[in-house]
């Protein structure tokens, strides 16, 4: 299985392609992780990864129009995707941090700061464990786990006006947070999966057997 972890020049990269192997080693998974940005390797790849730390902004620029094509490209084809914590806000319509910014537009809704959380008097970053929401069996992501374990979340911006459709998990921080989401093959958790120990491993590792 060739397994590529999108190289944007952002952060967490090495720790998601760890995370990945660990996943793989546990599932018996015969796994090549790569981290790469280019476009042959990730049109060829079996599983796209696409971690995420910083401004949404940022984030974005770091993949320009030929990372962004080369990535709808694969993914429209049917390549299972994965983005995690600003790679899955990167999933969304837009973001408006630090102005606004387009993003993949491949799940319903905006990025925006999270002033539900601050109106209650909740301190921003939501930085720390969390308990994850979800409907046992609702998706194969969340298969192994159950609703009240815990990822761990670093973020003052959350998706907003999403679909509930395309809602796997929640989580509460002055309202109800989506943590999980997912469109066909494409799927993302706002928590960090390398970072979550033992239900991001069972997560990633869901996610490297996952057929759309």
């Amino acid at each position: 299985m060739r397994v590529v972890v999108i190289d944007y020049n952002g952060g967490n990269l090495a720790s998601a392609a760890q995370a990945a192997k660990k996943a793989a080693a546990l599932r018996g998974l015969d796994a090549d992780v790569t981290i790469t940005r280019d476009a042959e390797a990730i049109l060829n790849a079996d599983r796209l990864i696409l971690p995420g730390q910083g401004a949404f902004a940022d984030c974005a620029a770091g993949l320009g129009p030929d990372l962004r094509n080369t990535l709808e490209t694969a993914t429209a084809k049917g390549t299972p995707f994965l983005g995690i914590c600003v790679g899955m806000q990167l999933m969304s319509e837009y973001g408006l941090e630090h102005g606004r910014t387009e993003g993949l537009g491949w799940i319903s809704g905006n990025i925006r700061r999270m002033g539900e959380a601050a109106n209650a008097g909740l301190r921003l970053p939501h930085m720390g464990w969390n308990t994850l929401d979800f409907k046992p069996g609702a998706h194969l992501l969340t298969q192994g786990l159950e609703p009240g374990m815990h990822g761990y979340f670093v973020h003052s911006y959350a998706l907003h006006d999403g679909h509930e459709d395309e809602l796997v998990a929640t989580a509460q921080y002055g309202n109800s947070v989506p943590a999980i989401v997912a469109r066909g093959n494409r799927c993302g958790t706002q928590f960090h999966v390398e970072k979550s120990q033992t239900v991001g491993l069972t997560i990633m590792g869901n996610f490297l057997r996952w057929t759309s």
